[in-house]
């Protein structure tokens, strides 16, 4: 298959990248603004046409969640425009699309994790595109939406990096600990689209949600990183969010429910320190 992965510079296009020797029968098309701009429909529906692309795998988001609320229509424009280009073009070439969006579709109000049917409520601009980039996706007959959460990778500038290097920066770290969700590798989430893509896209629009499984804090999140790291020098505070002022509201709880793609492709889904540890050894190396 011709395979274009979009936002290739990011953390799960360079995941996507990195495990695509391990399907090499493929021929892959790894493109960031330089090589293909998304907001451009010409360019797109020509891009997939002249190189007759089987399917696109669009990892490509404006993610600066606060910085949206002052920039909501570039924010609109990669989130919500662009991939409904995306998809117009793949469904006039009969591809497939596979669309990656995020918890903050939901307002983060819940106590029970939330399942692809679950009613949306965004209530920040970045939630609100990324919403609005799920019901353009929806043109497109063989299209996935994979929702996920606290996305961590060694590639680029993430959570997981940034507390190890205040870890070893600081003495003492004030960290959120009301605030509950599901860390995911990257890389777990990328195997978990090459096995969507060897499966094959149904003729039917599609939601998951991905992450990894249990459920942790950003404050225990953090202590594990620094356990996992061997940082023993900081010491890490809880914080109340109201004591973290931030310009875009976070969703107080946002684990995501993994029941239907676990049993939709028979896979298991690594526990979220499992996959930390891993992470963080890659990190070290």
């Amino acid at each position: 298959m011709n395979i274009l992965v979009t936002g290739a510079n990011g953390q799960l296009g360079n995941e996507m990248r990195v495990l695509s020797s391990l399907h090499p029968n493929n021929t892959y098309y790894f493109t960031d603004y330089a090589e293909l701009d998304i907001c451009d429909a010409d360019a797109v529906r020509d891009f997939i046409r002249e190189q007759r692309i089987d399917v696109i795998v669009n990892c490509a988001a404006y993610t600066a969640v606060d910085k949206a609320e002052d920039e909501p229509e570039f924010a609109e424009k990669l989130n919500a425009v662009a991939p409904g280009y995306l998809a117009e073009a793949a469904q006039a070439c009969r591809a497939a699309l596979i669309h990656i969006s995020t918890d903050y579709v939901f307002d983060g109000t819940a106590h029970l994790p939330y399942v692809e049917s679950t009613p949306t409520c965004p209530n920040s601009v970045y939630g609100q595109t990324k919403w609005r980039g799920e019901q353009a996706v929806s043109r497109c007959k063989r299209s996935v939406v994979i929702r996920t959460a606290w996305l961590y990778s060694t590639f680029g500038t993430n959570f997981v990096k940034t507390m190890i290097r205040l870890g070893h920066e600081r003495t003492s770290l004030g960290v959120v600990f009301d605030q509950i969700g599901t860390p995911t590798y990257a890389r777990d989430l990328a195997t978990a689209i090459y096995e969507i893509i060897r499966q094959g896209v149904k003729e039917e629009p599609t939601v998951y949600h991905f992450s990894n499984e249990g459920v942790c804090s950003w404050y225990d999140f953090t202590l594990a990183i620094h356990r996992l790291a061997s940082i023993t020098t900081c010491d890490v505070r809880p914080l109340h969010t109201h004591e973290y002022p931030a310009k875009a509201a976070r969703p107080a709880y946002s684990v995501l429910d993994k029941t239907h793609i676990k049993a939709a492709l028979g896979i298991r889904i690594p526990h979220w320190e499992e996959s930390l540890e891993a992470c963080i050894k890659l990190l070290s190396e």
